[in-house]
This record gives C-alpha cells, sequence and structure tokens, in this order.
C-alpha cells in the first residue's frame, strides 16, 4: 500500500505577481510503506517544496497529497493528526533544539501529542537509543553537545512521535565522512527495525547509493524519475547534464568502459566495483597461466 500518494501535485509561490514562479509541476508519485527513498536534485529542483507539502507546511496550490490513504487537505480537523503521521528533519535541525535537557526536547513532540507521562517516557528512551544518545546525555543542556549529537538529539525529537513516514532534509550536512556514515547507519537500522518509510533529501551521491533502495529525481519542478537505485543509475549522463554529481565510483567505472574494460559502466557502489575488480585480476591471472603453459 501506497503511504504517500500524490496526484497531479502543483504549487506556484507569489501568484498573481510579477515574481510568480512554479516550484513544483504535476508530481504524480506512489512510495509504498517501508521503502528507503533518496531524494536528490539540483538546487531549485522543487524537492524542498515537495517534502513540505507532505508535511502540510504548505498547501497545493492544485492536486492532492494523500497520507496513509488519507487525503491531507480534505478535513481541516484532521490536518493535525495526519501530520503526526509524517516527521520532517529540517536541514541543521540541531538549530531547532530549545529546553532545558536533552530529555526535555526529546519529549517535546509526544507530549504535544497528548500521550501519558509513560508513553511519553518509553518513547524517548527507545528514540534516543535508536541514534545513540546516551543515558549519561539525557539530563545535559543540549547546548553542550557536539555538532553531530546534537544533530542525533533533534532527530530523536522526530523518531519519538513514531511517523510513519520520516522526512530528512541534508541530515549529513556539515558532518565529516565518518559523522555521515554514523548518522545514515542508525537511521538505517531505525527503518529496517521499524520497518517504516524514510526519504532522505541529499546532494552526496555517494550517501544515496549506499544507503536508498530507491531513487526520486526531480529535475525543473517535475518528476524526472523514480525507481530502484540500480535502475536510476543507470542514467548517470543524464543525471550529470541536470548537474547532479553521479558518485565517484561510477564516474570512474564509466570512464573504464570507454577505455573499453569490460565493466558495468551503471556501477554506483564500492561492493560492487569491488567484485568487478576482482574478476578482471582473477581473468588476467588466469590468461597468464594458460598462456605459460
Amino acid at each position: 500500500m501506497a503511504v504517500i500518494r500524490t496526484e497531479h501535485l502543483s504549487h506556484v509561490y507569489s501568484e498573481g505577481t510579477p515574481f510568480v514562479k512554479m516550484a513544483i509541476q504535476d508530481v504524480n508519485l506512489s512510495i509504498e510503506e517501508g521503502e528507503m527513498v533518496g531524494v536528490i536534485g539540483h538546487t531549485g529542483s522543487g524537492k524542498s517544496t515537495l517534502i513540505q507539502h507532505l508535511n502540510g507546511l504548505l498547501k497545493p496550490t492544485s492536486g492532492k497529497i494523500y497520507i496513509d490513504g488519507e487525503d491531507m487537505w480534505a478535513d481541516k480537523a484532521k490536518l493535525r493528526e495526519i501530520r503526526f503521521k509524517v516527521g520532517l528533519v529540517f536541514q541543521y535541525p540541531e538549530y531547532q533544539l530549545f529546553e532545558e535537557t536533552v530529555y526535555r526536547d526529546i519529549a517535546f513532540g509526544p507530549k504535544n501529542m497528548g500521550l501519558s507521562e509513560e508513553e511519553v517516557d518509553k518513547r524517548v528512551r527507545q528514540a534516543a537509543a535508536f541514534v545513540n544518545v546516551t543515558e549519561e546525555m539525557m539530563n545535559k543542556s543540549p547546548f553542550e553537545l557536539s555538532g553531530g549529537q546534537k544533530r542525533r538529539v533533534a532527530i530523536a525529537g522526530v523518531l519519538a512521535m513514531n511517523p510513519k513516514v520520516l522526512i530528512l532534509d541534508e541530515p549529513t550536512a556539515g558532518l565529516d565522512p565518518k559523522g555521515r556514515d554514523r548518522i545514515l547507519g542508525q537511521i538505517q537500522e531505525y527503518q529496517q527495525d521499524q520497518k517504516n518509510t524514510v526519504l532522505i533529501v541529499s546532494h552526496s551521491m555517494e550517501d544515496v547509493a549506499k544507503f536508498a533502495k530507491k531513487v526520486l529525481v526531480m529535475n525543473q519542478s517535475k518528476v524526472f524519475m523514480y525507481d530502484d537505485t540500480e535502475k536510476v543509475f543507470e542514467h548517470a549522463s543524464e543525471i550529470e547534464q541536470m548537474g547532479l554529481a553521479v558518485p565517484q565510483v561510477t564516474k570512474i567505472f564509466m570512464r573504464l568502459a570507454d577505455m573499453g574494460y569490460p565493466v558495468d559502466p551503471h556501477t554506483y557502489t564500492i561492493q560492487a566495483a569491488k567484485q568487478q575488480v576482482l574478476r578482471l585480476f582473477e581473468e588476467q591471472e588466469a590468461k597468464q597461466k594458460k598462456g605459460g603453459m
């Protein structure tokens, strides 16, 4: 079942003024429950506008959005309830921290949902565990933490609301490679454990290739492609023409294929690249042994 579905979704900024801009146009999308989706697109492609619609922060100019089968804007009385199903973590979410302690910051969302103290405590501790926020950190001020720790606390605050859909906008921005892998690895573990739908907006093709099972490509306010990660990166040349950088390993294997090596130019993960390089060495060794006989 599609947990997110859009029908002819469009949004126009500054309609009726000289500054009118079509941000997204005729977006028809169906994302199944339990998917791990990477969302890519150059600046101005419409990806940020799209994800803000999925949480009800923006109202469509035209078209419809269905969350878990419900028309988001059909009944304004139900809008708040539907919004709780879609957790949105903004870029640099650590700037959203404001409570006196880490515990209270993570608990803020569940408390607003009207849950009991026992349920709030259970959710806070479960969410903290998912992103490795330790018990020692719980009573600290969030402003005493490192940048990576602050980000994990902010993500835990959204996880504690137990959304059916988690959307993260550039969750690894500004982090070093180890910090990026740690955050994304924890999000992947959360998704596999909870079977929830996760959308990750990222400029890092390496991150998308490594963690996403499907990729949504936005270009010029429209959906260019939504498919399995492998099939999307088969269109690496077209993606590059949009101004997006494909994974470095894909660039290397495209070049090797151009040079005549028998490799798959659509390789997009280090593991797949390793297997092909080992195969080439084995074939070369076999040829040398045969030639020496």
